[in-house]
């Protein structure tokens, strides 16, 4: 993702003060000495693109900050929505662990953006997922938490995966699952993806109020608030290049 910059079109007359000045027989410098006319672009940076370097690392940060989040919600024994939300529901209901859960789930969505984001948004997406999963799995043993309040599970946890799907989205990947469907929908049609993912995460709620405690939907749904607040927040369309 990079940031946009005005630049100066070929209708663009920065003179056109000065000939208008010429106009009503006001004096005119010489060539010389021309008079100072504020550059419009003056001040504003322009596109970088990201190298490689620059991808890995922001892919690296995606995935640490994403399995994070992901370890903090299971261990508060509550879900999100997107991928990572599927994932932590099925584990919740069926005992199996979340990391295997979330490329075997993403598979679907893998192919959905094959077809819809290209076959270089795709390819990362699938590294992106297996390596999420083989992280989460890792800091089950790196990390041991006895215990964890479901307040700071829901916000802690929220927030960190939000801030991986970001970085992940502004090196052109992401997780998978919703959320290359919200990233390809704030592409065609300029819908907030925070808030698309937002639609998707209620019909995920709704499944899953069926068969957890209503406490445990609760504080899951702060922690959503939390995830997509972040993008939301930071990932406007128009501010930066998809």
């Amino acid at each position: 993702m990079y940031f946009f910059t005005r630049r100066r079109v070929a209708g663009d007359h920065p003179d056109m003060l000065r000939t208008a000045l010429d106009g009503l027989g006001l004096s005119r410098r010489t060539a010389a000495n021309p008079p100072e006319i504020p550059d419009p672009t003056a001040g504003q940076s322009q596109i970088v693109p990201h190298n490689a370097w620059d991808d890995l690392y922001g892919l690296y940060l995606g995935v640490l900050f994403s399995a994070m989040g992901i370890s903090l919600l299971a261990k508060g024994g509550l879900i999100t929505g997107g991928i990572a939300g599927m994932a932590l529901l099925t584990s919740l209901l069926t005992g199996l662990a979340p990391a295997p859960l979330v490329p075997l789930i993403n598979i679907p969505f893998i192919v959905f953006s094959f077809f819809a984001m290209g076959r270089f948004f795709a390819s990362k997406s699938i590294v992106v997922s297996i390596a999420i999963g083989a992280a989460v799995a890792g800091i089950g043993h790196w990390l041991d938490v006895s215990s964890i309040g479901s307040g700071f599970a829901s916000i802690a946890g929220g927030t960190f995966l939000g801030m991986g799907i970001l970085c992940l989205a502004r090196h052109n990947a992401s997780m998978g699952g919703t959320g290359a469907v919200v990233l390809w929908i704030q592409r065609r049609y300029r819908i907030n993806a925070g808030i698309s993912q937002l639609f998707f995460d209620l019909v995920l709620f709704a499944l899953a109020a069926a068969s957890l405690p209503a406490a445990k939907v609760l504080w899951s749904i702060l922690g959503t608030v939390a995830m997509n607040g972040m993008l939301i927040v930071w990932h406007k369309p128009g501010r930066y290049r998809a």
